[in-house]
């Protein structure tokens, strides 16, 4: 799918009850990493449950340009025989990332850390977003920058070292993305990487790194301990294995939020991933009111999963607290529809790294707000939703920005709201929830094409 093609307008309309139950796609962040560490080991590895979304696909096709032989086995299976670290081959064109900055971001932290050149781009939004954070550590490492757009950002070049450069690495800010490239680079490095990270983020590279056979500690960082210092000992052989994809949460909070503010809704979310890294917006609704109940919790793939039945709930306000953003840092917008439909004020505190995602998310989530009558304002980083704990107007189009987030999170204000709320494009949903429409439908949803304006 190309983000370059013609908008498709989508309008969700208020309707009846949520009933059903469903499994969410697979994981995005693990399965890019999937895709990525079966590149850089010996042998085989097997994917059960891959995001077929077009993010991940651009990783595999990145992968496979970099020297790793990928083949589609069946749906959600994969199986991909990699060339080990050091073995990697420069790419014959660009790679092309379109709309994944988790791709491109961890893609750059295995370029820049073995003897390869190759050269970074992306769709209109992804030559928008900030680089530089990324580049800095690599240059650290023995990376060299060839070529770069303005700002450190994308179309660029990087040359990688024959030989990184082990370095201990404080991230300026809490972030998956970084922590991962530099733990990434590390990997062709001798002795020992280390990150410091003074708000633990998610830690699904960590945990990928041991179960391909990496040495990787993971300690408590700062007084209070909610930072965490990780030290990988570089030059491991890394060897493939098998990976079993859980649900995604991000992607979940769609029907999730859904089910909680359509009258008379109960869904049921099979596999979801619980790790309590990725679980803030769970944790907020909960404290909101939400009636999410976590049945059959168990082990797979490394991962702690459980199945979430989820009921209509009367929601209200809450102060969701800034050191929370790391576990549903992917979530706010869904979570400011929900705080939508909440009696009283919601305020999302500390939501700086909002401006630097897909889009300004924080002022793409305003403009959502203000287009359906949503009583709301930001304060520096802050957004504060207030609720009459009764639906919004609605009526409004939204503008999504390319951003696949705010596309269906206003598409699930609109299944509620007392008018349809339109989105002005949702074609980038296929990036991370490419059966958002039929899945939505199955459950008694209705999202309907609009026909673009000229």
């Amino acid at each position: 799918m190309s983000h370059d093609s013609a908008p498709q307008p989508l309008t969700a309309r208020p309707g009846h009850a949520l009933h059903g139950d469903l499994k969410p796609p697979g994981d995005k962040s693990i399965s890019h990493r999937a895709m990525i560490f079966g590149l850089l080991s010996i042998g085989e590895t097997r994917v059960e449950g891959l995001l077929e979304g077009d993010d991940v696909l651009r990783t595999a096709d990145a992968a496979r340009a970099l020297g790793a032989t990928i083949t589609r086995e069946g749906e959600g299976r994969w199986r991909v025989v990699g060339t080990g670290i050091g073995g990697m081959q420069d790419p014959a064109g660009v790679l092309d990332f379109g709309n994944a900055g988790t791709g491109s971001r961890l893609m750059m932290g295995v370029v820049g850390g073995q003897p390869v050149t190759a050269t970074f781009d992306g769709d209109a939004s992804l030559r928008k977003r900030p680089m530089r954070r990324i580049l800095d550590p690599l240059l650290q490492m023995g990376a060299e920058i060839l070529s770069e757009a303005e700002g450190g950002r994308v179309p660029l070049t990087i040359r990688g070292p024959r030989e990184g450069i082990p370095i201990r690495y404080e991230l300026p800010v809490a972030s998956a993305q970084i922590k991962s490239a530099v733990l990434l680079a590390g990997l062709n490095a001798p002795g020992v990487t280390t990150v410091i990270e003074r708000a633990a983020s998610r830690d699904h590279t960590e945990r990928m790194l041991r179960l391909f056979g990496a040495q990787v500690t993971v300690e408590p960082y700062g007084e209070c301990g909610h930072g965490r210092s990780i030290a990988l000992t570089g030059q491991p052989t890394l060897r493939g294995t098998d990976v079993i994809v859980p649900a995604d949460p991000s992607s979940a909070a769609f029907p999730l939020v859904a089910a909680l503010i359509v009258p008379g809704s109960e869904v049921t979310l099979r596999g979801v991933m619980m790790n309590p890294l990725r679980t803030g917006l769970i944790t907020t609704l909960i404290e909101m009111g939400a009636e999410i109940e976590r049945l059959d919790e168990r082990e797979e793939g490394g991962e702690t999963v459980a199945d979430l039945r989820v009921r209509a709930s009367r929601l209200k306000g809450v102060d969701v607290p800034a050191e929370r953003a790391p576990s549903m840092i992917d979530e706010y917008p869904v979570l400011a529809v929900a705080a939508a439909f909440a009696e009283g004020a919601t305020r999302m505190n500390g939501l700086h790294e909002l401006r630097v995602k897909e889009s300004d998310r924080l002022a793409a989530v305003a403009a959502g707000l203000s287009a359906n009558g949503v009583d709301h304002r930001v304060e520096g980083d802050d957004l504060i939703v207030t609720g009459s704990g009764a639906p919004p107007a609605g009526g409004g189009t939204v503008a999504t920005h390319l951003d696949h987030r705010i596309a269906m999170a206003f598409l699930v204000m609109g299944m509620a709201s007392k008018n349809p709320v339109t989105v002005d494009d949702g074609a980038m949903i296929a990036t991370s929830f490419p059966t958002f429409r039929p899945t939505m439908a199955a459950l008694g949803a209705e999202i309907v094409e609009e026909a673009a304006s000229a």
